[in-house]
């Protein structure tokens, strides 16, 4: 089983993301599951979403305490809190950032590989917003595969409708400009 934690703000679609993958995952004919977990619930409070996807059922129903991936929609959530937190051995940390694995790695402290884009500046190009959940659906499933990147496009188009080309563009650049550790 693969599981993935995303950490992002109320209204950056955290939650969607997990929603998103777990909808592309059973277009793939696999089992999962997607739920989010909200402390104060107004927008721009940190939040935490989850997905899980398998071959089997899943019969887990708690948060994600030991994930394989962890995915960072907001790079100051890193001054905040500690995303990379149980994250298993061999687990990636998938973050939106300007800056490089090497630069990140120092600053935060981070022990574990890392998958790095600039989401924000995909989402301002592409989207005209500051929203990146869609350019980090596309750095999530560069850096672990979790589903095929042309699994996402129904699930996109089902949830944004009139607009899903530019986020189906948006997770399509951030899949190709995905710099991954191995």
């Amino acid at each position: 089983m693969l599981e993935i934690r995303f950490h992002g703000r109320g209204g950056q679609g955290a939650v969607t993301t997990a929603e998103l993958v777990a909808q592309a995952a059973v277009e793939e004919g696999r089992f999962s599951q997607a739920f989010p977990s909200f402390g104060p619930e107004r927008r721009g409070a940190p939040v935490m979403a989850f997905c899980r996807v398998d071959e089997e059922r899943i019969r887990i129903r708690a948060q994600v305490k030991e994930p394989d991936a962890a995915v960072v929609l907001d790079p100051q959530l890193m001054e905040v809190a500690d995303p990379t937190a149980g994250l298993k051995d061999g687990g990636i940390l998938v973050i939106n950032s300007t800056e490089d694995a090497d630069s990140l790695r120092k600053k935060y402290n981070i022990d574990c590989r890392m998958a790095v884009v600039d989401a924000y500046k995909i989402a301002w190009e592409v989207l005209k917003r500051p929203i990146t959940n869609t350019s980090m659906m596309g750095a999530l499933v560069k850096a672990t595969g979790v589903v095929e990147v042309n699994s996402l496009e129904e699930p996109i188009n089902n949830r944004f409708g009139r607009i899903a080309s530019i986020n189906w563009e948006a997770v399509q650049r951030a899949f190709s400009e995905t710099v991954s550790e191995d």
